[in-house]
């Protein structure tokens, strides 16, 4: 028997593997309903002549989500906690390797300038009034004095 022989039902094969696509992981589902409706498709073809069924469809959709389920548990898992060796052949823990967006850069912490660039304006100008010892106004005082009781409510 030739290959190609048999005419295929696209249409049928598609629905039936969309009914299967929510079974996998959301990032494997359109490989897992091209994987259903491929799968189909090689079944029709090796069936030739015979009646192929939407029952044998749901079959065959149903094996391929089992083969599918069976891969992903057999694909070996790496645990952040496990111990490797880096560069200087010192153990750490994989998770000590991951960057990280939100750690705090010591040299650019330490520098004043880096400080200085998230704080208020205004706040600024009262360090430069404190620092070259200008007195002060009410106001001044009582912005530093909001500044730092929201400072202090975070450190709680």
């Amino acid at each position: 028997m030739e290959r190609g022989s048999v005419e295929h039902n696209w249409d049928t094969y598609i629905e039936i593997a969309r009914r299967f696509e929510h079974k996998a992981h959301y990032q494997d589902r359109e490989d897992l309903r091209h994987s259903i409706i491929v799968r189909i498709a090689e079944v029709a073809e090796r069936n030739g002549d015979k009646p192929f069924t939407e029952w044998a469809m749901l079959r065959v959709a149903s094996y391929v989500v089992m083969e599918y389920w069976r891969a992903e548990k057999r694909r070996p898992q790496i645990s952040v906690n496990s111990q490797i060796e880096d560069d200087d052949g010192n153990t750490i823990e994989l998770i000590d390797t991951i960057a990280d967006d939100s750690a705090i850069d010591l040299d650019a912490w330490l520098d004043a300038r880096t400080w200085l660039l998230g704080c208020p304006r205004r706040l600024v100008g009262i360090a430069h009034k404190i620092a070259n010892g200008i007195a002060l106004e009410v106001a001044d005082r009582k912005y530093l004095c909001k500044w730092r009781k929201r400072q202090q409510l975070r450190l709680f």
